[in-house]
């Protein structure tokens, strides 16, 4: 799959697909089972995009744990008001957990970054060292914010939107995810490519890992 498809296939299946189930099938089965099958095809793409990294690695184990931790939530709800509320304390626990791989000084991000770049190549154990420098390691953290921040505000226009429409909300929680993803993916983006961009106008501190790996 190539990368640039990725926003294509992201509407499609984390969007059009789930709304268009949601209006088809409400009326026939109820409002319950019918944002459960809306997540399916989703969850179809999900696997997909797990199995296109053709590598199990910390990134891909995210995926695939953030997937069946999330089917579980809606499967075990029970009824259609549950399910979004769950997702509400679902999300607002992903916030905190990124948050948390902060505090131990273990953000997710720089992970994420050295999945990619062994894929790329590069050597995990040199990468690490490098991106644990001081000067890259806050640029992570920040990243890292940034996740939470999604998932965090996320949540909080959830519980407006349901308290506010109820079971309707579901349309208006579908949208509002897409465009925070999107809207805050970019300076995530943005934030990998400078940290690559800080390495590439730092040698000193390519230097400073390769005597550091020397020594070791």
């Amino acid at each position: 799959m190539k990368e640039k498809n990725f926003v294509l296939y992201d509407v499609i299946f984390y969007l059009v697909f789930p709304i268009a189930l949601w209006h088809l099938l409400r009326d026939p089965i109820g409002d319950y089972y019918a944002m459960l099958l809306s997540s399916v095809p989703g969850i179809i793409y999900t696997i997909y995009r797990f199995l296109a990294l053709k590598k199990v690695n910390l990134f891909g184990i995210y995926m695939i744990t953030t997937l069946v931790v999330g089917t579980l939530v809606d499967v075990l709800s029970g009824s259609a008001i549950r399910l979004l509320w769950n997702n509400v304390i679902y999300a607002y626990i992903l916030g905190a957990f990124f948050l948390l791989t902060i505090i131990i000084k273990r953000p997710i991000a720089l992970y994420f970054a050295l999945d990619f770049s062994e894929m790329q190549g590069y050597d995990r154990k040199f990468s690490k060292r490098l991106f644990y420098k001081k000067k890259l390691l806050h640029l992570f953290n920040w990243i890292v914010v940034g996740f939470a921040l999604q998932d965090i505000l996320l949540a909080s226009v959830k519980v407006w939107l349901i308290q506010k429409y109820g079971v309707e909300a579901f349309d208006e929680g579908l949208i509002l995810r897409q465009i925070l993803n999107w809207g805050l993916t970019i300076p995530i983006i943005g934030g990998f490519f400078y940290i690559g961009k800080v390495i590439q106008q730092s040698p000193e501190l390519i230097e400073e890992v390769e005597n550091e790996m020397k020594e070791a």
